[in-house]
């Protein structure tokens, strides 16, 4: 039934009610492990609150990011799939239409599903689709970006624009439109709640012990790549990363291994919706899997390199020092890391 609800929709992202199960569950698994540390640590910091807003945050922003597709899709879902079907006659034209539509309906999953449509149906070869999946992981990277900017303040302005067009306006057209602008504002909201809730975690030592253990690249790559699975949307846990950063709980090589592992669990979408179609439809699924594995197989080991680069590259604040230098730099790096990733990544694999 699960497998049945998730071919069926396109969109890579789970409903909100499987979303708030997921949660539940989470928050379920979190209360155990801190229970199991002792009651003398639960009169530093008030978990419950901290669970709630956690949580919550979480379902807001994974919530807002399913309206903001859905809403996508409904305005220019037609016309992508015509981008996707005419402008791929060679690898490049396909990355860069990959990388635009990817952008504008913010998901490399849908993007992948949407080419096991086409090739199931006969509309596009496996070798069409090749460039498309490549430019695909290019444009997620737009939503990294846009996340690294902090934006939370406008949330809610945001939230009540995309309200009065979605309930005021005449035209379904507009309707959509608010409510991309809503789903917007709500992924910068939840962020935003998330953002404060794990505040207290800066000075937590067991917690900050844990994200050390994330500094093994191998680690950080399996922890992302799971939760990215259960998710379907590397872009949320990309995003999620980045709320952590801003607090100044991840530095930049621990957040370029989770972006890795964010690529590599993203291609559970793809695998699902590639169950019982034909063998070439599969076969780009394949492709989709072969090509986010070997990336982060060629960058895991230059990980320091990466992160140098982009040092160098991104805003830097030397007044800052301590978790407030990382909390002011981090973000944008790894939104800038993740960029470089997977452009160095396309440009590898196309030549």
């Amino acid at each position: 039934m699960l497998i049945q609800r998730l071919r069926g929709r396109p969109a890579g992202a789970l409903r909100p009610w499987l979303l708030g199960f997921i949660g539940l569950l989470l928050a379920g698994a979190a209360t155990m492990v801190l229970a199991a540390t002792g009651d003398d640590v639960t009169n530093d910091i008030d978990w419950v609150t901290m669970g709630m807003g956690l949580f919550g945050g979480l379902a807001l922003f994974l919530f807002g990011m399913d309206q903001m597709a859905d809403a996508l899709k409904a305005v220019a879902g037609e016309r992508m799939k015509d981008i996707l079907a005419r402008l791929t006659t060679n690898r490049v034209m396909g990355a860069l239409t990959g990388a635009f539509v990817t952008a504008v309906i913010n998901s490399s999953s849908v993007t992948t599903v949407l080419l096991v449509g086409f090739i199931s149906a006969g509309l596009m070869s496996l070798a069409q689709s090749v460039g498309v999946i490549m430019g695909a992981n290019i444009g997620s990277t737009f939503t990294a970006q846009l996340i690294a900017f902090k934006v939370t303040k406008a949330a809610l302005l945001m939230i009540g624009i995309g309200f009065v067009m979605m309930f005021v306006g005449k035209r379904e057209r507009i309707k959509q439109y608010g409510a991309m602008v809503m789903g917007l504002g709500l992924v910068f909201f939840g962020m935003g709640v998330m953002s404060d809730a794990m505040a207290p975690l800066r000075t937590y030592e067991p917690f900050l012990d844990v994200m050390e253990e994330m500094e093994n690249p191998l680690i950080g790559i399996a922890v992302a790549a799971l939760f990215t699975g259960l998710i379907q949307s590397s872009a949320a846990t990309t995003g999620i990363v980045i709320v952590m950063a801003s607090q100044g709980l991840v530095n930049l090589p621990t957040g370029i291994a989770l972006a890795f592992g964010a690529n590599i669990g993203t291609c559970a979408t793809a695998a699902l919706a590639a169950i019982g179609k034909p063998r070439e439809a599969v076969r780009a699924a394949v492709v989709h899997v072969l090509f986010n594995v070997a990336g982060v197989l060629v960058w895991v080991g230059f990980i320091d390199q990466l992160a140098d680069l982009v040092r160098w590259m991104s805003p830097q604040y030397p007044e800052l020092s301590g978790k407030a230098q990382l909390a002011a730099e981090v973000p944008r790096q790894i939104a800038n890391a993740h960029t470089m990733f997977n452009v160095a990544n396309t440009l590898l694999f196309l030549t």
